[in-house]
């Protein structure tokens, strides 16, 4: 898909900055280029068309849309809309309480909430530059995995007692007419947040890749292979466990974790890291703390935590 942008890039770091390709200054530099470029590129374009798509599911819609299901339908639909609805840590508490406030299943909530931060539009256009859109939709369809199942032992967990008592004490919203946006109202707040996106995360991304550009060109890919290699049964448990307690924007490991994958890092451990970082951060757990107790955060964090190590070894195995 990029290959006429390869070839750009080694034109710029030959012929314009004067570096061999062959030395690993070279291979670096044009590390650092090339995954700046096409990310971006990636990047705009699905910010604009899931953006697009979640226009058509406000808050309101969303738990309208939940209310109608039960059981494993309610899970598996919850992770669904977790795609393609925005959700972060700053907005957690609120929705959390409107899905308790209307009476959607405290399993099926966390399958909402836990698909949500792991699987959003940014990670999914890094994940296609980075790796191709085989990875990218492997990892999305984990990532609804990883919800439905989570969502579903929570549920049979009947943890509802460990959900904060004054959630449950506030009143059900009044009745919001919402007004439908025009398809031309829909494009424009599509671009206002490519823009919007962007302008938070490219300090992120260019970290990242700067990180990555160095793995790539100057780590020993002997060490990492031997210590966070594929064969290494330790290795997903590992970057896991040392991923919860961080605090990081997804979009900065992911071309981290593709440089530690040229050098020979199981995929399965690189992206365990990153889905721990992306759902289990610290901020989120202070935050949730406010509506739900510690042995319920607990339980989530277990939960997901198990999930992800699953799926990294499982993507071990078939990548």
């Amino acid at each position: 898909m990029f290959n006429w942008l390869d070839f750009l890039i080694q034109g710029l770091v030959e012929s314009v900055f004067g570096i061999s390709m062959d030395t690993r200054l070279g291979s670096s530099v044009h590390f650092f280029f090339f995954d700046t470029i096409k990310i971006i590129i990636l990047l705009g374009i699905m910010i604009f068309l899931i953006t697009y798509i979640r226009s058509y599911f406000p808050p309101e819609r969303t738990k309208k849309i939940l209310e109608r299901f039960s059981g494993v339908k309610g899970n598996f639909m919850a992770s669904l809309l977790g795609i393609v609805t925005p959700f972060c840590s700053c907005s957690s508490i609120p929705i959390f309480i409107g899905f308790v406030e209307a009476g959607i299943p405290l399993g099926v909530t966390f399958s909402f909430l836990i698909t949500s931060p792991i699987v959003n539009e940014a990670a999914f256009a890094v994940l296609v530059a980075s790796f191709g859109w085989k990875i990218g939709l492997l990892y999305v369809a984990f990532g609804v995995l990883i919800g439905v199942v989570g969502g579903i032992v929570i549920g049979a967990l009947k943890m509802e007692k460990q959900v904060e008592e004054y959630v449950y004490q506030v009143a059900a919203a009044a009745e919001i007419e919402i007004q439908k946006p025009t398809r031309l109202d829909r494009v424009r707040l599509s671009w206002d947040s490519v823009k919007d996106i962007i302008k938070r995360v490219w300090i992120y991304l260019l970290i990242g890749i700067g990180v990555g550009a160095f793995i790539h060109g100057w780590a020993p890919a002997e060490m990492l292979a031997k210590y966070a290699g594929p064969d290494n049964p330790f290795a997903v448990f590992i970057a896991v466990v040392l991923g919860i307690p961080l605090y990081s924007n997804a979009l900065g490991t992911i071309p981290i974790a593709e440089a530690l994958i040229h050098k020979g890092v199981g995929m399965g451990t690189a992206l365990a890291f990153m889905m721990a970082v992306t759902a289990l951060s610290l901020p989120e757990m202070i935050l949730l703390r406010k509506v739900i107790k510690p042995k319920l955060i607990a339980a989530f964090v277990l939960i997901t935590g198990i999930g992800i190590i699953l799926v990294g070894y499982l993507f071990n195995l078939i990548v």
